[in-house]
């Protein structure tokens, strides 16, 4: 049975998620909407939650377990054909950003290459670049040489949402100030939720997963993901 070498982006064995999301600089926080979450805090203190270094990366939770198989209705749009499905239709950025999770926990290695599945997931993105931070979503996918060796494993992974909320800091700083969220239209969202792991050779596996995302819901169009924040805010 071949050895679980090749595990999800966000997963503690991929220690470069870690170094890549940490470096980000102010602008590309500013994308994702960190620079509005700090507006509305009123202070530098979320800014400085969201974004400091940490040993764990966003997304990255212990295994929950090593030995249980994929559910049939684990996938995030029930498609089996590998493919990153579209982006919902919705203005709720719960709703959004627990669909946009499923979408960064689910692939297939045998079905879809690297540069499609980086595709898939561009089309959830905002088209507005202010408040865009691409390289924080793709920072969650392997690299090419990384990809071919899953596949060559027959590596593919769904997902099952548990649950999504808005963040405690976001909520009370939005309470205290909300006509400062109508700039940028961001929201920080933290979704929970396990992700089942198969592999050639009848090997699985399932662990929970955590992340915060930035979402962009504007009044007048749906809603679009702004990037994944370096740290799972509570």
């Amino acid at each position: 049975m071949p050895k679980r070498h090749f595990k999800r982006p966000g997963t503690p064995r991929f220690t470069a998620l870690t170094s890549r999301t940490a470096s980000w600089s102010m602008n590309r926080r500013l994308a994702a909407g960190i620079a509005a979450l700090a507006v509305l805090a009123g202070a530098a203190g979320l800014t400085a939650y969201l974004t400091a270094d940490t040993d764990k990366p966003a997304g990255s939770t212990p295994p929950v377990s090593a030995s249980i198989s994929p559910s049939p209705t684990a996938s995030a749009d029930g498609d089996s054909s590998g493919a990153v499905p579209n982006p919902p239709s919705t203005r709720d950025p719960v709703e959004f950003a627990k669909a946009a999770a499923g979408a960064l926990w689910s692939y297939d290695t045998r079905r879809t290459t690297q540069p499609q599945h980086l595709a898939g997931l561009k089309a959830w993105m905002t088209k507005e670049s202010k408040y865009t931070d691409w390289d924080s979503v793709a920072s969650q996918v392997p690299d090419p040489t990384l990809w071919s060796r899953m596949h060559d494993n027959g590596q593919y992974a769904t997902a099952k949402i548990a649950e999504g909320h808005i963040p405690q800091a976001f909520t009370k700083a939005l309470g205290d100030n909300p006509g400062a969220i109508t700039e940028a239209y961001v929201y920080a969202v933290t979704v929970s939720g396990k992700q089942s792991i198969s592999w050639r050779g009848g090997g699985a596996g399932a662990e929970g997963q955590a992340i915060t995302l930035a979402v962009q819901c504007r009044p007048d169009r749906d809603c679009a993901l702004s990037g994944v924040s370096p740290r799972v805010a509570p």
